[in-house]
């Protein structure tokens, strides 16, 4: 299946506990949700469907996204910023674009080599292999 709007979904983990429990409207994951939906309506055939979550329940990392799919591994990622915004789309290719979703170090953008908080295998399906 070539990658589409439906390949991936990126969830985001845009406001954490304290800044929502004081209705805070600048918290920075709100700049990240931002940047994503600036990036992914300029991209010509983005390669997942931004699904914002109030939390992800990783306040100590950070701003978060998920990417999960049917059938493929699921991954958690933190420490992010708008200005990652591109390269978690390009992060999103990668893993639209795999069977089973793995998104190895090395396949990854290099601000993002770091950044995977946990990995979890499909609920649906079995992956097909288990690839780090």
């Amino acid at each position: 299946m070539p990658p589409s709007r439906q390949a991936g979904a990126a969830g985001l983990h845009h406001l954490p506990r304290r800044a929502h429990a004081r209705g805070r409207r600048d918290a920075p994951g709100r700049h990240l949700l931002a940047a994503l939906e600036q990036a992914l309506a300029a991209h010509p055939a983005p390669p997942v469907e931004l699904r914002p979550v109030t939390c992800l329940s990783v306040c100590q990392q950070g701003c978060a996204a998920a990417m999960t799919q049917p059938g493929k591994w699921s991954y958690l990622l933190g420490r992010l910023s708008p200005a990652l915004a591109a390269d978690l789309l390009a992060y999103g290719e990668t893993y639209a674009a795999h069977a089973t979703g793995a998104v190895l170090p090395s396949r990854r953008p290099d601000s993002l080599r770091s950044v995977v908080l946990g990995r979890l295998p499909s609920l649906t399906e079995t992956p097909k292999e288990n690839a780090a």
